[in-house]
């Protein structure tokens, strides 16, 4: 057998160790973006399901791409339908008055692309007054209860998400 070289056997051996681990729980890794079935929501919706810590994109046909979200933590969730008011890439941060209030020492504004900034790579604005579905630059924090009410998606599936969606499109929030 021929010899193989270093990163091919780190390669290999990176996807006997996936393979091994997907094999033992018996399903995808929590983090992972998938594809899967959700009906009851017009195509091209975004629900996001705060206890399941998912947000789903309604692709038609009972289908729908589902992300993992951190969400609001407790006392911090809300529920309701919006709609997205703004689409912006690598956004500057001015902490809420009730964030301020609880970390008084943050500037008024942290400037987009900034490793402090929390709105990570893009946000979707919502027009349910001060949240947004948006990027992190904290990755573990997804799949908990997080934040004080903002969807939080990896930055990778922040804009995968936004190259789906546009100014207008719904948005339902549910337990």
């Amino acid at each position: 057998m021929k010899k193989l070289c270093l990163l091919t056997r780190l390669c290999l051996l990176a996807f006997a160790l996936t393979v091994s681990a997907i094999a033992i729980d018996g399903s995808r890794p929590a983090h992972a973006r998938q594809e899967t079935s959700l009906n009851g929501y017009a195509p091209g919706t975004i629900v996001v399901r705060t206890g399941a810590r998912r947000l789903y994109y309604v692709t038609g046909g009972g289908r729908a791409i589902s992300y993992p979200v951190g969400v609001g933590r407790a006392g911090k969730t809300w529920t309701g339908s919006t709609f997205i008011t703004s689409i912006r890439l690598r956004p500057d941060w001015s902490p809420p008055a009730e964030i301020r209030r609880d970390k008084p020492s943050l500037p008024h504004v942290i400037p987009g692309g900034s490793p402090r900034n929390p709105m990570g790579a893009a946000a979707l604005l919502l027009a349910k007054g001060e949240y947004a579905i948006h990027g992190t630059n904290a990755p573990g924090s997804i799949g908990g209860f997080v934040s004080y009410g903002c969807i939080r998606m990896h930055n990778a599936d922040i804009m995968h998400l936004i190259q789906r969606v546009h100014m207008g499109t719904p948005v339902v929030v549910t337990r």
